[in-house]
């Protein structure tokens, strides 16, 4: 079967080759991908700034439909549309297992990083980490189920300070910035999102979703915000979310910068800011992510900018990464 594949973490090593069809081992399922979205953590892949075990699959943000089952696991789910975590294996004896943060055990590999991902036809997962869905949600939007998981993860935790009467500034227009900011407007935050001037369409977009938006061209407003999510992964957006973050006001970081930067760190003292930030996702924000989508408080079609066959992957990776549109997905079987 045709599958994108990180050859080396060279830069720029991803080629469109052929690769064995997977089967469903104890304890897994097998899904035929009905969608696979560009992450921004696949560009840095592209880039060699994030390492994988080469020669993999890379793509995580998938929906497909169980079409084999694994031992111990109940061929009634044979059939069922859903989507997927992505750890495909942990310890399950770490403290961080232990304590439902799966996403930070040492020994943890995941689909498309260290196996074989969904950025093909057919890809192996954990029959525990499934989640079916609802028949009004297309294939495409369902797969930003996963980086929602992550937003919820780094958005909604027990110490996460937004809710009604916040002011919250989201840094960077993307998918995830858009995401964050649709979050955070669920929990009833007052959310402006801040983009550069080649963000215009991306900007365009949070303006129908009902967000004030800012130009990243103009100054930023100093100490304004009660909270701030950086989603840019840009060494200015930090800068610009330590700026604009008030008095004893919370930064949420979420973006990668993918390299050192330097920055003006002594507001977090200054201030007395506090600073989280959430890595991937884990077992109760997926919980969460599924909740937001049932109760339909996130809008996951609108941020679709194109569905195309694994062919167009070059064309696809470039348009992420010139900001040309949102969400780009690929459709395997088209």
């Amino acid at each position: 079967m045709q599958a994108i594949v990180k050859g080396s973490n060279e830069p720029g090593d991803l080629t469109l080759g052929e690769v064995a069809r997977p089967s469903a081992r104890s304890g897994n399922v097998l899904l035929e991908v009905a969608a696979t979205g560009i992450c921004g953590t696949d560009i840095h892949i592209y880039k060699g700034e994030y390492n994988v075990v080469p020669p993999v699959v890379i793509g995580h943000e998938v929906c497909g439909f169980i079409c084999d089952t694994g031992e111990g696991v109940s061929n009634a789910l044979i059939g069922k549309r859903v989507v997927s975590e992505t750890f495909f294996s942990v310890c399950k004896v770490c403290n961080f297992c232990r304590n439902g943060k799966p996403n930070l055990c040492a020994q943890r590999k995941s689909i498309g990083t260290h196996v074989n991902g969904a950025m093909t036809s057919f890809v192996e997962v954990p029959a525990h980490g499934v989640h079916i869905l609802p028949d009004w949600i297309s294939s495409p939007a369902a797969s930003l189920a996963e980086p929602l998981a992550c937003i919820t993860n780094g958005m909604a935790d027990d110490n996460y300070l937004v809710g009604p009467g916040s002011d919250v500034l989201v840094i960077g227009p993307g998918a995830i910035g858009l995401l964050a900011a649709q979050v955070a407007q669920a929990t009833g935050a007052s959310v402006t999102v801040r983009g550069t001037p080649r963000d215009r369409a991306r900007l365009d977009l949070a303006e129908k979703l009902g967000f004030a938006v800012q130009d990243g061209s103009a100054p930023i407003e100093e100490a304004r915000f009660s909270a701030v999510v950086e989603c840019s992964g840009s060494p200015y957006g930090v800068e610009d979310a330590l700026k604009a973050c008030g008095k004893r006001g919370h930064l949420v970081a979420l973006g990668i910068i993918g390299k050192s930067a330097t920055l003006s760190f002594d507001h977090v003292v200054f201030k007395e800011l506090t600073v989280t930030s959430g890595f991937a996702s884990n077992p109760r924000s997926w919980q969460r992510a599924m909740q937001l989508i049932a109760d339909k408080k996130v809008d996951l079609e609108a941020m679709v900018s194109e569905v195309a066959p694994l062919r167009d992957w070059k064309r696809l990776f470039d348009k992420s990464m010139s900001a040309e549109g949102l969400k780009f997905v690929f459709d395997p079987r088209a």
